[in-house]
């Protein structure tokens, strides 16, 4: 049987994460411009300022701020989304890298605050609104479908400083402004639509927060509920403006296996899934709330009440196709020791014996991907995306320009292998744009040395070199592999 001839291969990228121009064109600053250089051993932190003293508190809270704090950059701080890798000057080099490849599809955001640096009503910026018609011309020109994410962790920061962020329900209408500027403005371009991206990443961070307090976790889960109505409510827009097109969900994929057969051990992983990846994912999928909300509201005592009207929205907002992130599994169980811990994206649990590991601790489980396909598929019988999966390791640019990342391509291999079993086997899967086409700084750490692409870019963690691009080995072969379809993977 093998993959669809209109099977979309491709890569992602980030606005947040690799455009740079961070204060350019009329853009407005968003969270991620205060964030610092972290590592694999040290997180990154949000720089602000209150009453004239400088603060900082770690990535993991992340849209919200001490009661009367303004963002604001330290001295001598390292803020590497300023520069990234200068997508923003480089786009039309960048695409044509992706073309040369054979691109079938390229997943990448529209940054809010270059669109809207101040909210809807202190007006559109036009140059943003250029540049983003401009990146998306210059795909449909090579044949590249873009797939087009609205929300990535760069709401403006006005938004938080004026208006609290996720917490005010009204940031659902300036989000739904944002979203209905971006569906008729490029109505004739953009086919797929992605309205948010790993929406249940606060989830998950909360969950790694041993010390998170009841009215944090209860913003928390306040948050996500704004977020998934105005998810639910940008799906019904879209199919209004243009009922041609397709909107997707996209959550973290968490993927896990119990320690062992005790059943305690079954139960926590199942539960662990329920309460990192289903709660979200059930939603936007089915249309409401699943069941097993209630057990997580009770547990983590989160005082809910859902509006008939919110019903409505939710059951009215299914999505068309249900997009997802993979890169590790990690083990669940019920045992309560500290004993060879792991991490991945956002989310952790206990070491597999049986899995070799990345640089920074995330488990390599191609096996995991098969099975994650399949669970999806049962659960939400939707077409299914794989959004973001791929390996983040330190490249080495010889003298002579070549990078040599074998481990990249044995990597994507693996995995590629058995996205094909998986679709052999009845999996409803349209496309695999792997994390990322191009270097870029890594979400978790903004390292760009954390390198994710087929191009290597010249700039250190500290935003200094040339920026110029160099293709790896894994260009070349991921090349052969859009060209056959899937057939040539070594």
């Amino acid at each position: 049987m093998g993959l669809k001839e209109d099977f979309l291969w491709g890569g992602d990228i980030s606005a947040a994460q690799c455009e740079g121009a961070w204060n350019e064109d009329g853009r407005g600053p968003t969270e991620t411009d205060y964030m610092t250089l972290g590592g694999a051993k040290k997180l990154r932190e949000i720089t602000y300022n209150k009453d004239g003293v400088y603060g900082k508190m770690p990535v993991m809270v992340t849209g919200k701020l001490p009661k009367g704090a303004r963002y604001a950059l330290i001295d001598g701080e390292s803020y590497p989304n300023h520069k990234a890798v200068d997508f923003y000057h480089h786009y039309k080099e960048d695409i044509g890298y992706c073309a040369e490849m054979g691109f079938k599809a390229l997943n990448l955001t529209i940054s809010w605050a270059r669109i809207y640096p101040r909210g809807y009503k202190n007006g559109v910026n036009q140059k943003g609104v250029d540049f983003y018609r401009n990146v998306l011309i210059e795909c449909r020109k090579h044949n590249i479908e873009p797939i087009v994410t609205l929300y990535k962790y760069d709401m403006p920061v006005y938004y938080i400083e004026e208006m609290g962020g996720w917490a005010n329900r009204q940031l659902i209408d300036e989000f739904l402004e944002f979203a209905k500027l971006c569906f008729t403005e490029y109505k004739d371009l953009v086919k797929y639509w992605i309205t948010f991206n790993e929406i249940n990443i606060e989830i998950m961070v909360a969950k790694m927060r041993p010390s998170i307090t009841a009215e944090e976790e209860q913003e928390i889960y306040l948050r996500t509920h704004h977020q998934l109505i105005a998810s639910a409510k940008a799906v019904i827009l879209a199919h209004k403006i243009n009922p041609d097109c397709l909107v997707g969900s996209m959550n973290a994929g968490i993927f896990t296996y119990p320690m062992t057969p005790d059943p305690k051990d079954v139960y926590e992983n199942q539960k662990n899934k329920q309460d990192l990846f289903f709660y979200t994912s059930d939603i936007q999928a089915r249309g409401a709330y699943p069941d097993f909300a209630k057990r997580i509201w009770e547990e983590n005592k989160i005082n809910f009440s859902l509006s008939e009207e919110d019903k409505t929205t939710l059951m009215k907002g299914k999505v068309d196709y249900f997009a997802f992130s993979y890169y590790c599994t990690n083990v669940i169980t019920a045992q309560k020791n500290e004993d060879a811990t792991a991490l991945g994206n956002f989310s952790g649990g206990k070491k597999n014996p049986y899995l070799k590991a990345s640089s920074w601790g995330w488990q390599i489980d191609p096996i995991g991907l098969r099975t994650a396909l399949h669970e999806l598929n049962d659960r939400y019988q939707i077409p299914l995306l794989i959004v973001e999966n791929g390996l983040g390791a330190y490249d080495t640019l010889e003298n002579d320009g070549m990078i040599h990342d074998l481990y990249r391509i044995e990597y994507l291999s693996a995995h590629i292998k058995e996205i094909i079993k998986a679709v052999n086997e009845g999996v409803n899967v349209f496309g695999y744009t792997m994390w990322s086409f191009i270097d870029l700084c890594a979400a978790s750490t903004g390292e760009v040395s954390k390198r994710y692409g087929f191009i290597y870019v010249d700039i250190d963690d500290e935003g200094s070199g040339t920026f110029r691009r160099y293709k790896k080995d894994s260009f070349y072969w991921y090349k052969k592999v859009i060209a056959s379809n899937g057939k040539v993977l070594e």
